[in-house]
């Protein structure tokens, strides 16, 4: 059980100390990635930024995530479920295309002025506060290998096993402090897990 986002931030950026993890870039996905991505960007004395990605929804429930679509317009799509469901392809396009603008009006609103960093030959570790379905940190984490990185890291406090061993395909390693088999929800192994506001979030870009 983590105390806090700051506190699991803490914990994962001991552990990737301890397993000698080589870092040029941190990234979080907001909002509820950024309090656990400072620490381990401070940890490292390496640049913090965000990397954003979109969930798709199903048309049927919207909380269900057929994909997820990342800024630079690219997107993941979960083939198997969309078949399954029989979601139209006019839908998956359209929602793709309106969740790619989500994501990039989200980067501007975090990013402000700022340039997005170079990511050409970087050993970049993606953060997350933790991984249920993976929809968007699948996205973020082929945005961020089709930036140019030398090495992609995705780095979690918790998330379900499943989920964990699937991202590793999208990812050249994948380290988390936890991969509890009860998993049900990221917000069940945190004491405090309340919603990070923009603000909250624009301010741990801001503390370097």
């Amino acid at each position: 059980m983590f105390e806090d986002r700051t506190d699991a931030g803490r914990r994962l950026a001991d552990l990737l100390v301890n397993r000698d993890v080589e870092v040029d870039v941190v990234l979080g996905i907001p909002r509820g990635a950024l309090p656990v991505a400072r620490p381990v960007a401070d940890a490292f004395d390496v640049p913090l930024d965000v990397v954003v990605a979109s969930k798709i929804g199903a048309p049927s429930n919207p909380e269900l995530a057929i994909g997820a679509a990342a800024s630079d317009g690219s997107a993941w799509l979960n083939e198997d479920l969309i078949d399954r469901l029989g979601v139209p392809e006019e839908y998956v396009e359209r929602e793709r295309e309106r969740e790619a603008e989500n994501a990039r009006r989200k980067v501007e609103r975090y990013r402000g002025d700022r340039p997005p960093l170079d990511l050409t030959d970087e050993r970049v570790v993606v953060v997350d506060d933790g991984v249920a379905t993976g929809a968007t940190a699948k996205a973020c984490l082929r945005q961020v290998r089709a930036a140019g990185a030398s090495r992609v890291t995705l780095a979690v406090p918790v998330g379900s096993p499943e989920t964990i061993a699937d991202l590793a395909d999208d990812a050249d390693e994948v380290i988390a402090v936890e991969r509890p088999t009860n998993f049900r929800a990221v917000g069940q192994f945190y004491e405090r897990f309340d919603q990070v506001s923009d603000e909250e979030a624009t301010a741990y870009l801001d503390s370097e």
